[in-house]
């Protein structure tokens, strides 16, 4: 029996505590004030009858009823946790009404792309992305004959013309801030040029960089958000999970049903752990914001910094547009270019003493890392051209220390940069 279907909170409640209350009953675990970690594989059915509905609704060929709770199943096909930690994301997300969670942010974008899509579909992208989702595109979706087309991030102009022009249009995905270069894309922009065009193609918005706190697609327009949970969802840099979210629940059952098939749910301990992190998201991603914004337009003034990508930093007029309506806060992600090349990114990272080099992002504790080498390393030289991606950058993720020791820390390691970089020149 679904353990998340008979508690659901007023309309009135509002996101911080239906994170805390709606889809978990008590009475089914035994009484428990907050969710158990259930690891079962199989689950048993109350009659021959229930577990032909549960199969039924399982593999799609008939949809539950409003308010039915269907049996449990099979884990790689649902599970409590699942279903507990699905439910309480939900209020996160303005405008949500559904989600499903996955084994990696990257399976949720894959299981996406290949819901959604067929060969002889098109899919039109901005650029720069997350390395993994460009390989992604260029190594299964173009093979697979899924025609992919990329678009600079923040040319509204040009994502325009693809929209109304590429032949067979299917999704379009945004990932904005693009990474590891926070240029913005206009959100509302995208989804009303797609709403013109029949048949119309979904947008598809990774949301990880701002959301779900100062971002929110849905209400932009987007039809489904994407998330490395793995990153500010979860926020202690130990586990891997994705989300998918939408206004409409028949595109979260549509995913629902090929995370069945390519068995990419996310384990019940991983949801046990994530959705104990859920209330706090707010909590950390604002002290996280705070941090990196008084760190980063400080730093601008350092003489071995050639520019400061942030957006409360940006000198472009459409982008500050953008940023400023579809954007709450600035987030805590930033990046540097420096002056001396990779060389001086190198020894910047090689000095820092309390933040670490690292990939990823998101975590209570400060990351940095050269985006050329390792994130964005599969990446050819004119794709890392096109996106901006300089030897020189360097991509910080600001956790939340205080915010004088991090700009320590960072000072510190750019005169050291700056010193080798003298050094090496003389």
């Amino acid at each position: 029996m679904s353990h998340t279907k008979d508690q659901v909170p007023p309309p009135t409640v509002r996101p911080p505590t239906a994170v805390l209350t709606r889809g978990f009953d008590p009475r089914l675990s035994v009484g428990s004030a907050r969710p158990a970690v259930f690891r079962c594989s199989t689950y048993v059915f109350s009659s021959p009858e229930a577990a032909e509905r549960a199969f039924a609704v399982a593999t799609g060929r008939v949809q539950p009823e409003e308010g039915e709770a269907v049996e449990l199943i099979y884990a790689r096909l649902n599970h409590p946790n699942a279903e507990i930690l699905e439910d309480q994301m939900v209020p996160l997300e303005p405008g949500a009404q559904a989600a499903v969670v996955f084994n990696s942010g990257l399976a949720a974008i894959m299981t996406a792309f290949l819901t959604f899509a067929r060969p002889g579909d098109s899919l039109v992208y901005t650029v720069p992305l997350y390395g993994g989702t460009q390989h992604l595109i260029h190594e299964l979706l173009e093979p697979f004959g899924i025609r992919c087309h990329a678009v600079p991030a923040g040319d509204g102009t040009a994502l325009d013309a693809a929209i109304h022009s590429v032949q067979n249009l299917r999704l379009v995905f945004i990932e904005t801030p693009a990474n590891p270069t926070m240029v913005m894309t206009d959100i509302r922009r995208a989804s009303e040029r797609a709403a013109a065009r029949q048949p119309r193609p979904l947008v598809l918005v990774d949301n990880t960089f701002l959301g779900p706190t100062f971002q929110h697609p849905l209400q932009l327009g987007a039809d489904l958000v994407l998330y490395s949970a793995t990153k500010y969802l979860s926020g202690f840099s130990d586990l891997l999970a994705g989300a998918a979210l939408a206004r409409d629940p028949e595109l979260i059952r549509q995913m629902r049903l090929r995370r069945a098939i390519f068995g990419n749910i996310l384990p019940p301990d991983e949801c046990w752990l994530l959705d104990g992190r859920l209330p706090t998201v707010t909590l950390r991603m604002n002290r996280q914001s705070k941090n990196a914004q008084r760190i980063a337009e400080r730093l601008v003034e350092h003489p071995q910094v050639r520019k400061v990508y942030y957006p409360t930093l940006f000198d472009d007029a459409e982008q500050i547009k953008i940023r400023l309506a579809q954007c709450h806060y600035p987030g805590a992600i930033f990046s540097m270019d420096l002056y001396g090349g990779r060389r001086a990114a190198f020894e910047f990272l090689r000095h820092l003493r309390i933040a670490r080099n690292a990939v990823s992002l998101g975590g209570v504790e400060t990351l940095a890392c050269h985006p050329m080498t390792t994130t964005h390393s599969s990446l050819t030289p004119e794709e890392l051209a096109r996106a901006g991606i300089t030897e020189g950058m360097v991509r910080v993720s600001v956790g939340i220390e205080d915010w004088r020791d991090l700009l320590a820390d960072f000072q510190q390691a750019l005169d050291a940069a700056g010193e080798a970089c003298a050094g090496a020149a003389s």
